[in-house]
């Protein structure tokens, strides 16, 4: 029988985070779904009601913590799928660098929509 590969180290930070941010995930993941999809429904979902969410600080922080370790979980994720399909060398770290530059972008980005909600 074939042995089983991972690139997750059980006792690394990336392991222990990767875990972490997914019990995070799916508590937001539940809190947006019961919100936006059972409180308000998807109809009635307008620019202004998103603009007045953001506005709390609450709501505001959780949306970006939510970017942040959605970004974080995902990027790690495909990074060691990566690492688990033989990656190495000179792609391995051309891999780091272009996902860690997405990521960078991508939640800079998310953080000045959510600014820009919340009237910042």
């Amino acid at each position: 029988m074939a042995k089983r590969y991972s690139s997750f180290d059980s006792n690394s930070t990336t392991w222990l985070l990767q875990r972490v941010t997914a019990a995070f995930l799916v508590v937001v993941l539940a809190f947006h779904f019961f919100l936006l999809h059972f409180v308000h429904h998807a109809y009635e979902i307008e620019f202004l009601g998103s603009q007045a969410r953001m506005e709390e600080v609450g709501y505001y922080l959780t949306m970006v913590l939510f970017l942040v370790t959605a970004t974080f979980h995902g990027v790690n994720g495909v990074y060691n799928a990566l690492l688990n399909q033989g990656l190495d060398g000179t792609a391995k770290r051309a891999a780091q660098v272009v996902l860690g530059v997405a990521s960078l972008l991508l939640i800079a980005q998310g953080i000045r929509v959510a600014n820009a909600l919340a009237g910042f």
